[in-house]
């Protein structure tokens, strides 16, 4: 059954480094030269507002990347909750459809994150109880799982992640459609649905870097709370020559979440200094410093429309922001508790963000 090891790629691939990643995703050469900083003020009301759309116990992929939570036709949003998960019906207030996977041999399946591959086809990380008659349950490594909705069935084998240890946390990029694992100055990645991978290593990196993201088009390399360094501002890596080339300077606090603009010429950062900061990719200028709110801010992400940006904090609010200026649009004051993620539909009509077991879901009028 653990026959697709990510520590061993397909044999046309082993061996492929650099070169692998680029093939796979063509880089984009045009970066904006955009204004300076601005610190952003609320202003009037716009036209655009969100509702409440309803919510659903459970939580978005704390750990693992919530991005990718929507399926491609923005028709559902999947939450999970041990070791089921709701399908909330985005057309309709129908109740949740509940899907409960079931793998052979394993038994008390906690699941830790899902996202849609295809709209009918859900990745799963999770990890269980590995049985074997007459042998004491041993608990499994990481498990990556594709499960049809449709069938209500497994779909292809399971595969173990990291299952050799010394990995930092695995990240899924539904964007570049990557599974992604560090240590020792290497970047595992790894395609669930092809099955293929590489190594991306990086012989300057010599700290274990507990957050990164990568750009939609594989060009660039983020880098932030590395182990045993002082500084707070993310480093940026050039994944064409895997050298360091800057920083996204101004935080005072250590930052908790990055994310790219669909068309990768901007990033968001939010901070525990409870500010969120947006950055033009290409030459890493600090545009905006957007203020309002109280306490960590957990999560930031463009809209796939590049219009808004969705913050979550502390605070128990979602802050909606233009993404031209850094005006203040909204904020979504429903939550009760702090809020730990949030992310847009693809179609960027709804807004779906996460405490630690409860999902809340707005609409665009």
């Amino acid at each position: 059954m653990f026959r697709q090891r990510l520590e061993t790629p397909c044999p046309r691939f082993a061996g492929i480094r650099l070169k692998w990643l680029f093939a796979l995703f063509p880089v984009l050469c045009c970066a904006s030269i955009l204004r300076a900083q601005v610190e952003s003020v609320a202003g009037p009301p716009t036209p655009v507002q969100w509702v409440s759309f309803g919510h659903v116990e459970g939580h978005l992929a704390l750990k693992y990347s919530s991005a990718g939570a929507f399926s491609p036709d923005s028709s559902l949003l999947a939450v999970v909750s041990d070791e089921k998960v709701f399908l909330m019906n985005m057309r309709s207030e129908n109740s949740p459809k509940v899907v409960k996977p079931r793998v052979p041999e394993i038994e008390d399946l906690e699941i830790h994150s899902v996202s849609f591959l295809a709209p009918n086809r859900l990745f799963l990380l999770a990890n269980g109880l590995y049985h074997v008659k007459g042998q004491k349950p041993r608990p499994t490594s990481l498990l990556a799982i594709q499960w049809n909705i449709e069938s209500d069935q497994l779909e292809g084998k399971v595969s173990q992640v990291g299952a050799k240890g010394g990995y930092s946390p695995a990240h899924y990029f539904p964007m570049i459609g990557y599974l992604v694992l560090y240590k020792d100055g290497n970047f595992d990645m790894w395609n669930p649905r092809t099955g293929q991978g590489g190594t991306l290593p990086i012989p300057d990196l010599t700290q274990v870097p507990n957050l990164y993201e990568f750009s939609p088009d594989g060009h660039w390399l983020l880098l932030a709370q590395i182990q045993t360094t002082s500084g707070a501002d993310p480093s940026v890596v050039d994944t064409r020559t895997r050298k360091f080339v800057d920083a996204l300077h101004g935080h005072t606090g250590t930052v908790l979440s990055m994310a790219f603009s669909r068309d990768a010429k901007k990033v968001v950062t939010t901070c525990e200094d409870g500010k969120v900061r947006v950055y033009s990719a290409g030459d890493w200028k600090l545009l905006a410093t957007l203020t309002g709110h109280k306490g960590a801010v957990h999560r930031a992400e463009f809209s796939p429309d590049g219009k808004w940006i969705a913050s979550a904090g502390e605070d128990n609010t979602v802050r909606v922001w233009s993404a031209d200026d850094g005006t203040l649009v909204q904020t979504l004051q429903e939550s009760q508790n702090p809020l730990l993620d949030v992310t847009f539909s693809p179609d960027s009509r709804f807004i779906a963000a996460s405490t630690e077991n409860q999902v809340l879901v707005w609409k665009g009028q």
